[in-house]
């Protein structure tokens, strides 16, 4: 990993889009900054997009999507997308799964969910887990003291003898039935709402992200960021992102955003 601050001006004069993780990517210890916003809209004014691509459910995404300064977002771990039409006044969605295959993959987490909570001491559901549609989220940090690295690869393993997909985040591991990540749903939004190949623009999206569950992004996208805190979990990637923030959550977002407009010319002001 190079240092963000040698990103040469040429590379990040092109880029046209920003996708983004959101915890501890644009967040810090949980909140998001008022400088961290302030960069959302500040690259937003300069043309540049924003796509949020989160494991956050789909309750928190229809809000982002609605209420922030972004293109689309992705949410669940690629479980779907929603691109919100300020115009038309209409949320524009996909699902990877329908309504009838998501609800007998429900019943499938749940007996996922009770073996976790009785077999990992001191686990619990994540408290956004009403707000989902397609995963299961289980808290080893957030709201809970934080476990020991075997258990999240515990918890991991159990998702994983079940049949399920399992990723983890920075605050959970989330587990799914259905072959999708973050990429896939980031090329089927890219298709379906632009008619765009994503593979043709490389050279005009950045992604920036913080976790293991960014990896397929980080091996995808030639021009990838991680902010500082990724440095405590490398042991868990294979593929990482070819610049590295000197600054931690929202703040290694910030300094990627001044790192854009500066080659643009641009100032990134004050919030």
């Amino acid at each position: 990993m190079q240092a963000l601050a040698s990103l040469p001006d040429s590379l990040a004069a092109s880029v046209r889009v920003v996708l983004t993780d959101i915890d501890d990517t644009l967040t810090t210890e949980g909140r998001l900054p008022a400088e961290a916003y302030h960069a959302l809209e500040r690259l937003e004014a300069a043309g540049i997009a924003i796509i949020p691509i989160t494991g956050r459910p789909a309750g928190w995404c229809d809000h982002i999507a609605r209420m922030w300064p972004v293109k689309a977002v992705v949410g669940e771990n690629g479980a779907f997308y929603y691109a919100y039409d300020r115009q038309a006044r209409r949320m524009k969605s996909h699902y990877w799964a329908d309504a009838q295959t998501r609800q007998a993959n429900r019943a499938r987490l749940d007996a996922i969910r009770d073996r976790v909570l009785r077999e990992v001491p001191g686990t619990a559901v994540a408290s956004d887990q009403d707000y989902r549609v397609a995963d299961l989220a289980i808290d080893f940090c957030e709201d809970v003291p934080a476990l020991s690295d075997d258990a999240v690869s515990r918890i991991v393993a159990i998702f994983e003898e079940a049949g399920a997909q399992a990723k983890v985040s920075s605050i959970h591991v989330n587990g799914w039935f259905g072959d999708y990540n973050k990429l896939s749903m980031t090329r089927t939004l890219f298709q379906r709402e632009w008619g765009q190949d994503i593979e043709k623009h490389l050279g005009e999206c950045l992604f920036i992200g913080d976790s293991p569950n960014d990896e397929p992004m980080f091996e995808f996208f030639p021009l990838s960021v991680g902010v500082a805190n990724i440095q405590a979990l490398l042991h868990r990637l294979t593929h990482r992102p070819a610049y590295v923030a000197s600054r931690h959550g929202g703040g290694g977002f910030v300094e990627m955003a001044q790192r854009l407009l500066q080659a643009r010319g641009v100032a990134l002001g004050q919030p």
